[in-house]
């Protein structure tokens, strides 16, 4: 006897489930509106479909049909966008180098200030040359007599009277001294330090009369008129990643400026520690505000899209593993499954599934369904 009571619940309970679906989804009913019902002892009446008739096919019914539901909808854009990627690297000097004499000895002059910008070939240091002096004045002076040598044993030779044994050992003599001579001057030149190339000086590490060593740190110099930044992106990147494409940097030294540069070069082989490929760019700093070592955020373009499609974010929802929007078409949803692309600022690109000219749904798309009618209401009243 249970069993039979059992039934009759459930399909009470049934009965009530499907009478609220129909009440509040399918007929967009009201709490309210089901209570001044109820006291008014008319319960609600299914809206006739379509066409005059009722759902029940009788004509003469309600007017109307199921009301559209109030939706917020935009155009799709159609632009330029760039495809874009982000990573984070340093400046690095065009040229850098440490000035280092080739040879010990004392210095005697310091010709450049601290910080100063130089031109290649600039003296920028002086050490103690009296003995290489000496020693090339010692080197002219043997061979102008080893000169002297050779021209008289070339006479006697010529005359006769001498012997060619003689004057080959004047000729190499004469070789012997003028080595001497460009010896000497190479080892007093190797006492005057210059610039190897344009650009500022750092902070000297000596001063006048220290001994220093070969190969002593004197002053670093440094090429900025135009930087080298050094990147790293993931390898995934490494087929579109090519020489020449633009990119922008940013340092914190200069919040809201953006320095254009254009990568140059790509290390052919992959970091096997972050398997990342080392890239290497080129920006140029005319006004020296950009320095070697800064920290730079940079955003490397890959590729421009010119007639790129572009919605909102909230107009697109997932179903299962795929992605759809709502078209409104001649005052009804239609749904479309789509294809994303980039992402940027709120908006996602439309790769498939849009057009120029197409109306999406950006809000309300819980309400409706595929083929509901809608109606477009993007100016909310206050208080809504």
């Amino acid at each position: 006897m249970r069993s039979p009571f059992r039934l009759l619940v459930i399909a009470l309970l049934l009965a009530l489930a499907g009478g609220g679906y129909w009440y509040f989804v399918k007929q967009g009913g009201t709490v309210d509106g089901l209570v001044a019902a109820l006291k008014s002892g008319k319960l609600p009446q299914a809206a006739p479909a379509p066409g005059g008739a009722s759902k029940g096919g009788a004509p003469g019914g309600p007017p109307g049909g199921m009301p559209p539901m109030p939706v917020e909808a935009a155009p799709v854009k159609v632009g330029t966008l760039a495809r874009t990627i982000t990573a984070v690297g340093s400046l690095l000097s065009e040229e850098s180098v440490i000035i280092r004499p080739e040879v010990a000895g004392r210095i005697t002059a310091i010709a450049f200030q601290e910080g100063e910008r130089v031109t290649k070939g600039t003296v920028l240091l002086r050490l103690d040359d009296s003995i290489a002096r000496a020693t090339l004045a010692q080197a002219q002076a043997g061979i102008a007599f080893s000169r002297a040598e050779l021209n008289r044993a070339d006479e006697l030779y010529r005359q006769r009277t001498g012997a060619a044994r003689t004057r080959e050992q004047a000729a190499a003599t004469l070789q012997s001294e003028e080595a001497a001579v460009q010896l000497a001057r190479a080892q007093l030149d190797k006492l005057t330090v210059t610039a190897p190339f344009d650009g500022v000086l750092g902070l000297r590490k000596v001063s006048v009369g220290d001994v220093v060593e070969a190969g002593k740190a004197i002053v670093n110099l440094e090429a900025i008129d135009r930087l080298k930044l050094g990147f790293r992106v993931p390898e995934l990147y490494l087929a579109a990643v090519r020489p020449g494409q633009p990119l922008a940097v940013t340092v914190d030294a200069f919040p809201g400026r953006s320095f254009k540069g254009e990568v140059y070069a790509i290390d052919p082989m992959v970091d096997v520690n972050g398997r990342a490929v080392m890239i290497r760019a080129r920006v140029d700093n005319p006004e020296g505000n950009l320095r070697p070592g800064l920290f730079a955020r940079v955003q490397l373009t890959l590729k421009v899209e010119q007639d790129a499609v572009t919605v909102p974010e909230q107009a697109v929802f997932a179903f299962g593993k795929k992605q759809f929007v709502y078209k409104v078409v001649d005052g009804r949803a239609a749904q479309v499954g789509v294809t994303l692309g980039e992402r940027r600022d709120a908006e996602v690109e439309i790769v498939e599934g849009l057009a120029r000219g197409d109306v999406v749904v950006t809000a309300g798309q819980m309400k409706i369904g595929d083929g509901a009618p809608v109606m477009v209401v993007n100016d909310k009243p206050a208080g809504s």
